[in-house]
């Protein structure tokens, strides 16, 4: 069973929280919504394709669509790397020397975190033929 859809309707409700969790101060929260919106949205690209990926780096999944000839601008793979730093640090202490996450994380990187999605999930938009 194609689960692309799926996937995809989960990129967007993550997406969401991102900007509610930017609109809340959750900086944190909005960054890692921000990068699971992403992952999500690529997973939706390799459901359609019928192929396998694991793992939650959306620098590595982009980096495979540009080894089967999927043109990827370096762009993306910045975009791609940035979003993929918040994926452990966004919600454990010890994904930084000291202190909380909550104490660390800013409005410029959630804003700057939710733009990088939102621009990665426009390419797997155009990839999946919306």
């Amino acid at each position: 069973m194609n689960r692309s859809r799926d996937w995809w309707t989960q990129a967007q409700a993550d997406l969401r929280h991102a900007r509610n969790a930017l609109d809340d101060r959750d900086y944190e929260w909005a960054c890692f919504a921000a990068q699971q919106a992403a992952e999500k949205g690529l997973k939706a690209v390799f459901e359609q394709r019928r192929q396998k990926v694991w793992g939650h780096s959306a620098t590595r999944m982009l980096q495979v669509l540009q080894e089967e000839g999927v043109e990827v601008s370096g762009e993306f793979l910045d975009a791609a790397r940035t979003l993929d730093k918040h994926y452990i640090p966004t919600r454990y202490p010890n994904g930084l020397t000291q202190g909380a996450p909550t104490e660390f994380y800013t409005r410029k990187e959630a804003e700057d975190a939710i733009r990088y999605s939102e621009e990665i999930l426009r390419f797997c938009d155009r990839l999946l033929g919306r």
